[in-house]
């Protein structure tokens, strides 16, 4: 039926944390499912204590880092380290339909909580142990975060310029690409259990999902043995293709991205440059040609840019000329295509008040996602999940909160 969501009615407890897991869980939230996140006061989520904070006030409940990642989610305050704590977890493990754990493989079986011992507790529950590495072998227990495994994946021998150091993918890489692996599976986890009624276990490895992003410079090894190296900007395929300055406006310096692949894109350039002399030489008129030349031309082109703002020559070359702007994260929020298509939503936070969210990753007709609460302070549902949910009664929540096994706050 339209307007229902695609996920309402699935059960999640997330008890991952920092960013494959929780990104996954709200992909899923923001789509109907009902999510149930870990949390702890004691042991926080490292994103909990990771800037940006509101009003650059740092706080447990003060990072927008984490709230980005953990909204349309109901959060509960929990001690795994006392036992009556992990009886909850266990009785959340019963209620679930998917379960999701980022730690690394010795974590959930110090709890008792591997998936051979849940297994039998709900047949038909799918879980996702996602880590650095995998759930096997000889450094299956790693620990890290995304940018050791961009590393590792090959990723930062390739990015930068031939003759400077290597130099990083911004930010925790991984876990910025693997989520979208991990949600595939998930999704077709829960298709086989429709069908068969079985639950099964997804051992999703960072390492081995980036490694997917560099097939073709893997295939091109096996096909030819040239090795994938530092290149700066240039590419097999287009030319000119760079990152090409503007003039600055506000002190705050400009740039915008071009990417010829065709003679068509390389005509159309010229006539937005105006036909300049220097365009008529012969060795432009070719993919070849200009390849050749390519530093000299990405010095003309950039000569050219860097007299124009960077909104007025973006208007000037696209949507004839492949070209993108290079904006800063003010910028970002006033794009006009980002405004039109609404993707920032507005949500109100217990404690940091009104604050942006990212939105939705697709608009879906029939089973629209929607974000529906800002993300929990530590503790804030943790009455709502044990009562409505588990059914538990005042006396059981009380006995709870008197063994500090659960956490209850307002924020």
């Amino acid at each position: 039926m339209d307007g229902v969501q695609v996920f309402e009615g699935l059960k999640v407890w997330d008890m991952s944390w920092v960013g494959v897991g929780p990104l996954t869980a709200r992909y899923l939230a923001d789509y109907g499912a009902t999510v149930v996140r870990l949390d702890s006061s004691t042991r926080p989520d490292v994103l909990r204590l990771t800037p940006p904070f509101r009003d650059g006030v740092p706080g447990i409940n003060n990072s927008h880092f984490y709230a980005d990642y953990n909204a349309s989610k109901l959060g509960i305050g929990l001690d795994l380290g006392n036992p009556l704590g992990r009886e909850v977890a266990l009785r959340l493990v019963d209620w679930c339909d998917v379960l999701l754990e980022s730690f690394t493989p010795k974590t959930m079986a110090a709890w008792g909580m591997s998936y051979a011992e849940l297994q039998p507790r709900n047949p038909g529950m799918v879980m996702l142990s996602t880590c650095m590495q995998g759930q096997t072998g000889p450094r299956r227990d790693y620990r890290g975060f995304g940018n050791l495994m961009a590393a590792l994946s090959g990723f930062y021998e390739i990015c930068g310029y031939s003759d400077r150091d290597p130099v990083p993918v911004y930010g925790a890489y991984t876990d910025f690409i693997c989520q979208r692996f991990a949600t595939t599976a998930v999704v077709a986890a829960l298709d086989h259990r429709r069908r068969t009624g079985e639950g099964q276990h997804i051992d999703l490895s960072q390492y081995e999902a980036a490694v997917q992003l560099l097939g073709p410079e893997l295939l091109d090894y096996e096909l030819t043995g040239r090795v994938a190296t530092r290149r700066g900007n240039s590419a097999d395929a287009a030319c000119p293709h760079g990152v090409y300055p503007t003039r600055p406006v506000r002190e705050h310096e400009g740039w915008i991205a071009i990417a010829c692949e065709t003679d068509g894109h390389w005509r159309a350039l010229c006539r937005a440059m105006g036909d300049p002399d220097w365009t008529n030489d012969p060795r432009w008129s070719t993919f070849v040609g200009r390849k050749a030349a390519e530093d000299e031309l990405d010095g003309r082109l950039a000569e050219w840019t860097s007299q124009w703002e960077q909104d007025a020559l973006f208007a000037a070359l696209a949507p004839a000329v492949p070209a993108g702007m290079v904006p800063d994260q003010t910028g970002l929020p006033l794009d006009a295509q980002v405004r039109h298509r609404g993707y920032y939503v507005t949500l109100e936070h217990t404690e940091m008040g009104t604050v942006p969210y990212d939105g939705l990753q697709a608009h879906l007709s029939r089973t629209p996602g929607r974000l529906t609460k800002a993300a929990p302070c530590v503790g804030e549902d943790s009455y709502t999940v044990l009562a409505d949910l588990l059914g538990m009664d005042e006396d059981e929540i009380a006995d709870l909160l008197a063994a500090e096994a659960v956490e209850i706050t307002g924020g």
